[in-house]
């Protein structure tokens, strides 16, 4: 294996979000510590927003453009990629590969022109199988506010600062799974913490952030796949592994990492790794990450598999006493929803919109968001800014909805039709969106486009 690099180059307090659930005054909060993140308020740290949470409070960003209109500046990517932009210190950060030359990179570009600010690379010319749409560096960026850490799959860890020198980096071992990998990495206090998965040898590893050191480590348990009830029903050898990026969060006065594995939910203590509860009722195998919100946790599985909802709290096994409940077979989502005023909204991977009551997983309404582009499925994340519901399907249209029990589609907005897997990053203001082709400032202050 060779791996060489080259250089080319709020302060705020986080709002903890609160809710009222089951007689309990849930405080629910994500990484989010006055002291644990120096960022400002247009921050956009993590491919989930601000809180962790697929929402945002500021409201005001644009509902109608084009790939002419509302466009403040595209800049044209070397290759095609997944990952979500982040928005930090006036930079818009991303994570590219670069397949033939064996390249794996971070690029930083200027938020307010797009021009290419720094790049950091690796080369790792080693096998690694994935999935045909899933290329290389699918994991998105993370950042504090101090640092950047990028992961690159089996090419490692890599922590930057804000202009791009390297501070450390960590060989966690190959990365191996027929799709790839694309788990992205999260702060927590003092911590750095990686899902370095799926596949064999898979585990969370929590590191230091200063230094890249191990502080604990948790191993994932063999996948039990007896009476398969997903896509792969009946069969005992079929595909299993987690995609989710763990979730760092705080309830009744305890933080706490959610994390859906495959079969089960589990919560842990950040600081030390040790298991808090656990709910079984997932698929083996999990493509999204888990949302939280009005006191409940909600984990949705892959390929056909299973739904289950989960009221915050307990100790141990909490399947009996806390998951409320399970729907078996529903669909196959790849993209994160959102939790909003007891309703959880989502927009399928074969394109259907789905508004379901938190606390019962029953749909109230289901609706194909369908644009001009080829292709209306998505493997997007939704985000929520006030009363709208943000999500990019596989043509780079960008569907907008009304967060409502009742149906209302406020517009389909395209851009090149290329193609997207990425979730969109929004900040004073501006919309970015990166396809296989272009990064994309979307935004009503226009200036020459580059």
């Amino acid at each position: 294996m060779s791996k060489c690099l080259r250089l080319n180059h709020m302060k705020s307090s986080f709002e903890t979000l609160r809710f009222l659930a089951h007689g309990s005054f849930w405080a629910i909060s994500t990484t989010l510590m006055n002291s644990v993140f120096s960022l400002a308020a247009a921050d956009w740290p993590e491919w989930r927003g601000p809180h962790s949470s697929n929402a945002i409070e500021e409201t005001g960003f644009p509902v109608q453009w084009s790939a002419e209109d509302n466009i403040r500046w595209k800049v044209d990517l070397p290759d095609r990629g997944n990952s979500s932009p982040i928005v930090v210190d006036g930079k818009v950060i991303i994570t590219q590969a670069i397949e033939k030359e064996h390249r794996r990179m971070t690029l930083a570009f200027d938020r307010q022109t797009g021009k290419r600010l720094w790049q950091q690379e690796v080369i790792y010319d080693q096998k690694e199988t994935t999935h045909q749409q899933n290329p290389y560096c699918a994991a998105s960026p993370t950042t504090d506010g101090k640092r950047i850490v990028s992961t690159y799959g089996s090419a490692g860890v890599y922590a930057y600062d804000l202009n791009g020198n390297i501070l450390w980096n960590r060989d966690l071992g190959p990365q191996v799974h027929i799709w790839g990998s694309a788990v992205s990495p999260v702060f927590h206090d003092n911590l750095c913490i990686i899902y370095h998965g799926p596949g064999p040898h898979a585990a969370i590893y929590a590191l230091d952030k200063e230094t890249g050191k191990t502080v604990w480590k948790y191993v994932e348990p063999e996948v039990n796949q007896k009476g398969r009830t997903d896509g792969f029903r009946g069969n005992e050898n079929g595909n299993t592994g987690s995609f989710s990026t763990p979730l760092p969060m705080a309830y009744q006065d305890r933080e706490a990492l959610i994390m859906t594995f495959p079969n089960n939910m589990v919560a842990f203590d950040p600081a030390n790794g040790e298991k808090i509860w656990w709910a079984s009722g997932m698929n083996p195998l999990v493509y999204t990450s888990a949302i939280v919100g009005d006191g409940m946790a909600v984990g949705m599985g892959g390929y056909k598999g299973s739904t289950i909802g989960v009221q915050l709290g307990g100790k141990g096994e909490v399947t009996r006493s806390h998951r409320l409940w399970q729907n078996v077979g529903e669909g196959n989502n790849i993209g994160s929803g959102v939790i909003y005023e007891g309703h959880i909204y989502f927009l399928s991977s074969s394109g259907i919109a789905s508004c379901q009551d938190l606390k019962t997983g029953k749909t109230i309404w289901e609706e194909r968001a369908r644009g001009q582009g080829r292709k209306s499925s998505s493997w997007s994340t939704m985000i929520r800014s006030g009363e709208h519901l943000y999500c990019l399907n596989q043509s780079s249209e960008m569907v907008i909805l009304e967060a409502s029990p009742s149906f209302n589609l406020i517009a389909i907005n395209p851009l090149d039709k290329a193609m997207c897997n990425s979730t969109q990053a929004m900040s004073d203001g501006d919309i970015f969106i990166r396809t296989w082709d272009h990064l994309w400032c979307v935004s009503k202050i226009k200036i020459n486009t580059l």
